[in-house]
């Protein structure tokens, strides 16, 4: 089935009170959060890629910022971001692609980045840029509870939503500060470590989301290591999304001159069930 949050607009949609932040929601279940990398292969890709997604079944779109030490993540995306960065993809290029995406697209939005490159526009003016575009919220990779008071004070004032990760290791003391911090979605990071593809579903997946609705009735998403239809199905049992980054990003990798279809015909595979074929 083919989502209908594509639409056709001259003009991006913004938050203000007659649009609230309802787009980072997940209306078919399990629902699906997609996460690309910009810039790779290039900005005008990256855009048909997204909408291919869109179309395909993405509830959500994470729009990865190239930076040069993704500390969290493993080769597949420092990978994509070296070639993103090649491509001198920046920031503002980022949110140039949102709010183009914003024009023909209904779909939750969401930055994904390290906390460097938006210091160096100022939380401000990024928050400011971000909303004008579009976008519905932000994850800030590395920003700590502790240090994200002008963030917060910021996304809020900007109508954004704040999405921390949740781990394994946090406390339950912890995990409800950090879904008291959070709004649109929590991000449950399946197992520790960084993101790759993995043949089975970390034990301690089911027990964090436990853990986590204990103190939220926000979505929760589950990340990390989710790459086949036996592992979306098995997160649909008892989370409400799940976030695929790295199978995607794998998958335009190796696929050059087909990747928006390849990534459509992943997405298509795990909604179905069936298995996919891409690659070379």
């Amino acid at each position: 089935m083919k989502n209908q949050r594509l639409r056709q607009s001259d003009h991006p949609i913004t938050r203000s009170p007659d649009h609230p932040i309802s787009r980072l929601c997940f209306p078919h279940h399990p629902g699906l959060v997609a996460y690309l990398t910009c810039g790779d292969p290039d900005l005008a890709t990256s855009r048909e890629i997204i909408l291919s997604a869109v179309q395909a079944g993405a509830d959500v779109v994470e729009l990865g910022v190239p930076f040069s030490d993704p500390v969290a993540d493993g080769p597949v995306i420092q990978r994509a971001s070296e070639r993103a960065l090649k491509n001198h993809t920046s920031l503002q290029d980022v949110l140039g692609l949102a709010r183009d995406i914003r024009r023909r697209s209904d779909a939750g939005l969401v930055v994904f980045t390290y906390v460097n490159p938006v210091l160096r526009v100022g939380m401000e003016p990024f928050c400011a840029a971000a909303a004008a575009a579009g976008v519905d919220g932000v994850l800030l990779t590395d920003m700590t509870l502790e240090e994200g008071g002008e963030y917060r004070r910021c996304t809020e004032a900007h109508g954004l939503a704040t999405i921390f990760l949740a781990a394994p290791t946090s406390t339950d003391q912890r995990l409800k500060k950090i879904v008291e911090a959070s709004s649109g979605f929590v991000y449950a990071v399946s197992r520790t470590g960084v993101t790759g593809t993995q043949q089975q579903l970390a034990s301690d997946a089911r027990s964090l989301v436990q853990r986590i609705r204990k103190f939220t009735k926000l979505p929760v998403a589950v990340g990390f290591g989710i790459s086949n239809a036996q592992q979306f199905a098995e997160v649909g049992k008892f989370a409400d999304a799940a976030v695929v980054g790295s199978a995607i990003v794998q998958t335009i990798e190796q696929n050059p001159g087909r990747a928006p279809q390849a990534v459509a015909e992943l997405i298509g595979s795990l909604k179905s069930g069936k298995p996919a074929s891409v690659g070379r």
